[in-house]
Parts: C-alpha cells; sequence; structure tokens
C-alpha cells in the first residue's frame, strides 16, 4: 500500500503537544498581556471539524462523555447508543440535544446503529435521529433495506452514512463497496469511511477517500498496528496509517462532514490515548499548515 508506512512521530507529537500547553497558558493571560508581536488565532483542526466518536467513551455516562470531549478540546461529537438508547424517549433524546448544545458541543448524528430490513423498526431509528437532532444517521443496513433506508432519508430529510468494518464484515468492508449500492441512489445516502478497518483490508485510504468525496459524509480517525486483519486499535500516530497524507487528503478535498475520533483501545481507561491521539493530529495539521 502506498499510503502507509513509518514517519516521524515523535516531532508531529511533541508539536502537538507542545501547541496544546501553549494554548493552555494563552488562554490564561489576561488580554491587556497582548502586544504586536501576538500571531493570529488559528483554528487547531484547520477548519476540519474533528470531534468525539463517542464509542470510544463506551464505558462512561453521557454527562462524562461530554465533559471528557470537552475537555481534550473537541466540538463536535457523534453519539453511540450506549450514551443515548434506542429505546429512549423522545424527552430524554430532546433532554440529551440539550446537554450537549448547553456544554458548547455540537451533535454531529449517531453510530453505528445496525438497521434490518423491518420497516416499522427503521422508521424508529429515523424518529430517534430526528428526535435528538442528529442531522447524519451512521449506520449499517441490511442491504435489503436499502430501499426503506432511502425512502425514510428523503422522508426525514436525513444523511445516511454506511460505515464499513474491514474484514469481518460480509456487507461493506470496504467504503467502495459502501459507494457501489448507494452512488445511483439518493444523495442523503453517503459513506462513513472508517479509516482502520479501510486499511485492515489493504486499501489504500487515501485512494478510497479520493474514490469517495462526493458521498463522504462522516468519517472514522483511528490508526492500527498492521495493515491486516489482525491490525489492533493504537493511538492514532503509533500505527502503521499515513495519518499525514490522510490528512493532507481530507483538507484538500475541504471535508466538510464530522471527523470523529474512535479510540477503540483501553476502553476503562482511555483519555491518555485520546490526549496522545489528538495531539499527533494536531501537530500534523500545524505542521501541513
Amino acid at each position: 500500500m502506498k499510503h502507509i508506512g513509518p514517519f516521524n512521530r515523535r516531532r508531529f507529537l511533541q508539536t502537538g503537544l507542545l501547541g496544546s500547553t501553549a494554548l493552555a497558558a494563552v488562554a490564561a493571560l489576561p488580554a491587556k498581556t497582548f502586544g504586536a508581536a501576538t500571531k493570529a488565532e488559528r483554528d487547531p483542526f484547520d477548519g476540519l471539524k474533528f470531534g468525539m466518536a463517542s464509542y470510544t467513551l463506551r464505558k462512561f455516562t453521557l454527562d462524562e462523555a461530554i465533559a471528557m470531549t470537552k475537555q481534550v478540546g473537541l466540538k463536535y461529537i457523534n453519539l453511540k447508543d450506549v450514551h443515548l438508547s434506542l429505546k429512549s424517549s423522545p424527552a430524554e433524546r430532546q433532554e440529551a440535544r440539550k446537554k450537549i448544545e448547553t456544554a458548547g458541543l455540537t451533535l454531529m448524528g449517531g453510530g453505528v446503529i445496525y438497521i434490518k430490513n423491518e420497516p416499522d423498526k427503521a422508521r424508529a431509528i429515523f424518529e430517534y435521529a430526528k428526535d435528538a437532532g442528529m442531522p447524519t444517521i451512521v449506520c449499517s443496513p441490511d442491504p435489503e433495506a436499502l430501499d426503506t433506508v432511502e425512502k425514510l432519508a428523503k422522508e426525514y430529510d436525513l444523511r445516511i452514512a454506511i460505515h464499513n468494518h474491514g474484514p469481518t464484515d460480509k456487507k461493506y468492508p470496504s467504503p467502495l463497496d459502501v459507494l457501489k449500492l448507494v452512488k445511483n441512489r439518493d444523495a442523503r445516502l453517503g459513506i462513513c469511511m472508517d479509516v482502520g478497518h479501510t486499511v485492515r483490508i489493504g486499501e489504500d485510504p487515501v485512494v478510497v477517500i479520493e474514490q469517495c468525496v462526493e458521498r463522504l459524509y462522516d468519517f472514522h480517525m483511528k490508526d492500527v498496528t498492521t495493515a491486516t486483519a489482525k491490525g489492533a486499535a493504537t493511538e492514532v500516530g503509533k500505527g502503521v496509517i499515513d495519518i499525514v497524507a490522510v490528512l493532507k487528503t481530507l483538507a484538500k478535498q475541504k471535508f466538510s462532514g464530522h471527523i470523529g475520533l474512535e479510540y477503540e483501545a483501553n476502553g476503562e481507561a482511555p483519555m491518555t490515548g485520546v490526549v496522545e491521539s489528538i495531539a499527533y493530529m494536531r501537530g500534523v495539521l500545524a505542521a501541513i499548515a
């Protein structure tokens, strides 16, 4: 594969950590401290919508997940159903939405949600998303359910981002498998690309992004230890994925969807890995800006 391989992780990680420390220090200073020597404030994510895929924080409550997302400087979140049950009431969904908005976060969607070819249950999922204010449903529908999903996406005016799950996924191992099924359907139907699972099936993530960009609505950011089915989750920048090339491509394509950090390792205590992953990506973006 062309776009995976070793690179100077330490340099980028150091840049990100230094940037985080500097931002924290600057935030504590009074405005009168600044003079002509200061630089213009910049978005550390260069306009990309980096957020949290809340599966990362699956061992924690919704309130804790919101606080932890804010703590690491992210402004966007996608909710897994462990944080907002699919069986929740409309009032509970609206309450969750209010908590997220009050915290200054933007709810980008929910998922991954599995959709069977059962129209009533599929409609209930769309009601769930509508009640919670989710503009995008990240999902894995049965292929036989796509006609129903397309109909409901039009009715509710919600985007569908079908997630690929790599070597063990019989339906959508690759984002390209999703693309084949949605490219001639309503424009609301698109892709959630999981970069880790894409690399685990031996595909070049940069090539896949470029081929799918017109239907790419959500992106799960992670890293893996090897570019094989045995590749395990690790901190972003520590594995084999060329994160530099991936971020350059997303920036070049002006990707406007959610880039959700899905750090699956160490579910009981994920924050060290989360902080390291975010610092690395911030360092990359600072270097390529």
